[in-house]
């Protein structure tokens, strides 16, 4: 057996297992391996729309599972090896905007997709084809910043520049910047977008002096068109990185390029932010995402129920926005628990059933981190935290560490990425499969449901 055929037939089982079955049968199952030059393993894919699913998505997971499986890391190239294929039934497997516009366009071009794609791409982290100014709800809360951004988007460099949006966690600053990314991509395919995090940008930066390609580095981020950077206020007491977003800044900025940044509070607020830099943030136009009131609140409880097919009474929506207020995450999670015990159960949604299913709704600790996460799944499950974090894949331990993933996306403000480092630096698309599978598979499983349940109410409780 050749070693193509090896790392790919160990690949195979886990991937399935970290995966839900819809998935597997319409998407990854057709994956094939076709051949391997050095560290690259090139993967087949029967169609255009399949392949471009499976580069947004699944890219970092099979990365993962291939480097794992070959004992040193592996890079994974994509490449049409059979004709154009059915593909209606991924349209069932994505059907949150995952090929919507960002608001339809007056001529929308599709992006060409070259004959292979690199999992590890030098624009940085791959845009959410879900966030899409169709899918942001707008509300009095996020009126001027979702205005400046559709602005941003349209006329890039123009007007707005930088635009610097911050707020509280969960209220959609990431969705915005996804959004303008989605736009430039459907109407401008030819424009270089660079989404990041602030997190992304410095782990850059430490390789480049390590592996000594800081000229490279300066090139990835001084020659896009539009350069996104979230979570800034991380940038706070590193003055190396400052230094270099700075010049990065200047550099974009004299040349007519677009620059959008997202914090947790204005620029004045982040402490140890070098002065010319702090200038440079103020120089274009800041907004502020606010809390959603209960009229926003419940909007945007009805529209994820009707992205979802949920039938939500209105007297169970406005139970749920009552007593959740801050975070758009929180709000989410609580219709998913009472959807997917609906589900189980064959009882259609009522205020009974909700207030059944969520008895700690409202009653939100203090703060609860990813170490406390980690620590409450480790003992449920009795298991080690090394254990979740670390490379093994046995069947309950990979359960178990998505159940832990899963937790920290709905009760932290950890952004993808910033999970995927918490367990043992994984690819953000990692994280997103795993989020995804333990959110379908509550709705099928009740062993599964009662275990998440069980553990959202000790976190909360402190234990």
């Amino acid at each position: 057996m050749n070693e193509m055929t090896e790392i790919w037939g160990k690949c195979r089982p886990s991937l399935q297992e970290s995966v839900s079955d819809v998935v597997w049968k319409t998407c990854l199952s057709l994956v094939t391996p076709v051949d391997m030059s050095g560290d690259n393993l090139i993967l087949g894919v029967p169609s255009h729309y399949v392949r471009s699913k499976v580069a947004e998505r699944f890219l970092g997971l099979i990365r993962d599972l291939a480097s794992a499986a070959a004992g040193r890391p592996v890079e994974i190239s994509l490449e049409l090896v059979v004709a154009e294929a059915p593909e209606f039934a991924f349209e069932e497997v994505f059907p949150i905007g995952a090929d919507a516009p960002a608001a339809t366009p007056p001529q929308s071009d599709n992006r060409t997709i070259a004959p292979r794609v690199s999992a590890a791409p030098a624009d940085g982290i791959r845009l959410d084809p879900r966030f899409t100014f169709d899918t942001f709800v707008s509300a009095q809360s996020n009126r001027m910043a979702l205005a400046a951004a559709q602005t941003v988007a349209e006329s890039p460099g123009r007007s707005y520049n930088p635009l610097f949006i911050y707020g509280g966690s969960g209220l959609g600053k990431t969705h915005l910047l996804h959004a303008i990314g989605n736009w430039m991509v459907q109407t401008r395919p030819s424009s270089r977008v660079l989404y990041v995090t602030t997190e992304t940008f410095f782990n850059d930066f430490v390789e480049s002096i390590q592996r000594k390609t800081q000229l490279a580095l300066k090139r990835n981020y001084r020659e896009c068109d539009v350069l996104l950077v979230d979570d800034i206020q991380f940038i706070q007491n590193k003055d190396a990185i400052q230094e270099e977003l700075f010049h990065t800044y200047n550099t974009l900025h004299s040349a007519g390029k677009q620059i959008v940044l997202t914090s947790d509070r204005p620029p004045k607020s982040i402490e140890k932010l070098e002065d010319r830099l702090r200038s440079r943030l103020l120089s274009g136009l800041v907004a502020e995402i606010e809390a959603p009131d209960l009229e926003t609140r419940m909007a945007i409880l009805r529209a994820k129920a009707q992205f979802e097919g949920i039938d939500l009474p209105d007297d169970v929506c406005e139970f749920i926005a009552t007593n959740v207020r801050d975070n758009i995450r929180e709000l989410e999670g609580a219709l998913t628990r009472v959807a997917a015990f609906a589900s189980l159960t064959g009882e259609p949604i009522s205020l009974a059933l909700a207030i059944q299913v969520l008895p700690d709704i409202g009653s939100e600790a203090a703060m609860i981190t990813p170490d406390m996460i980690l620590a409450a799944v480790a003992e449920y499950y009795h298991l080690s935290v090394e254990e979740l974090t670390g490379p093994r894949r046995a069947r309950p331990l990979v359960t178990a560490r998505h159940v832990a993933m899963y937790l920290v996306r709905s009760l932290t403000d950890y952004s993808y990425p910033s999970i995927g480092k918490v367990f043992g630096g994984r690819d953000h698309s990692t994280v997103i499969s795993a989020v995804d599978k333990i959110t379908d598979q509550m709705g099928e499983k009740r062993q599964l449901y009662e275990q998440v349940t069980t553990l959202i109410q000790q976190i909360k409780a402190g234990g």
